[in-house]
């Protein structure tokens, strides 16, 4: 068994520029999805190609907002990146417009065979789906699993994914161990699972895989909640690793990159919808290209 700081899913060779597919949805107004995928892997170093899934005005947390579906472009956007001849080195996919989406994340790995393949299912935190996901959507979003180098859920999304009912954020090892052996035998290389609690001021994140040893990562826990710190940990995450760093490096570098950007949100106004400031914690990302 290995562990997972023995484990590099990407090795940064010289000045390259590594390319990226983000896969996800684009937010008006609310910092979220590619609002946050693009600055945060552009500082480490990576070219951030976006696949737009739907196009909002504002993210979820507020009461008003406008979603257009971006489905029926897909086929064609990705027709022209066939014809121009794009390279990836990763895809990373998160929220997803409709069922039909999937097949275009899954057209991006049968035309990028070597590509790493990040999948951050997003579908739902603290128990409930989010509003604009159906029964269909997360039974699609499934199929994702199985071959992803890398899957990132929080327990809300694992149970989504593994039918195992979920029981709150404060679960022991054996759950948290049965529910990450699921998503391994579905098919999932790496999984990092996210938010457990145990009301002793800590979050825990842990890790594990195929043939590699569980780990708990765990961080301060501050004491509110804030709307994308999801996608910001998924976006760290894969920043870590494409600049190199080994899964438990990257594990808690994210961990530790959302800690710090949560600080700083606090202190701006409207915090609570407005979602996670992460803008200037950025030099933490690029520190890792720099090392």
């Amino acid at each position: 068994m290995t562990h997972a700081n023995e484990v590099r899913l990407y090795r940064r060779e010289g000045a390259y520029i590594p390319r990226v597919a983000a896969v996800h949805d684009l937010c008006g107004y609310g910092k979220c999805s590619l609002g946050v995928a693009i600055p945060v892997l552009s500082a480490a170093g990576c070219d951030v190609c976006p696949v737009p899934t739907s196009l909002f005005s504002a993210h979820t947390k507020f009461p008003t907002w406008y979603m257009h579906d971006t489905t029926s472009m897909l086929d064609e956007y990705l027709d022209a990146w066939q014809q121009e001849g794009i390279e990836l080195d990763a895809v990373y996919s998160g929220f997803l417009g409709a069922p039909e989406q999937v097949g275009a994340i899954q057209r991006l790995y049968a035309e990028h065979p070597k590509a790493l393949r990040i999948v951050d299912p997003v579908m739902g935190d603290a128990g409930q789906r989010y509003p604009t996901y159906t029964p269909e959507l997360c039974d699609a979003m499934a199929a994702l699993v199985d071959g992803a180098d890398l899957l990132t859920p929080n327990l809300t999304e694992a149970s989504i994914l593994t039918g195992i009912p979920y029981e709150g954020q404060d679960v022991d090892d054996t759950y948290v161990r049965n529910m990450m052996d699921a998503l391994v035998e579905q098919g999932a290389k790496a999984v990092v699972l996210k938010g457990i609690t145990h009301g002793d001021g800590l979050i825990r994140n842990f890790v594990a895989g195929q043939d590699m040893e569980m780990e708990e990562v765990s961080c301060e826990l501050l004491p509110y909640m804030l709307h994308g710190t999801g996608d910001l940990y998924a976006s760290a995450l894969l920043a870590a690793i494409m600049a190199g760093q080994s899964l438990l490096e990257s594990v808690r570098f994210a961990s530790e990159l959302v800690r710090d950007a949560m600080r700083v949100t606090r202190e701006q106004p409207d915090y609570e919808v407005r979602g996670v400031s992460f803008e200037s914690v950025l030099r933490e990302v690029t520190a890792l290209v720099r090392a």
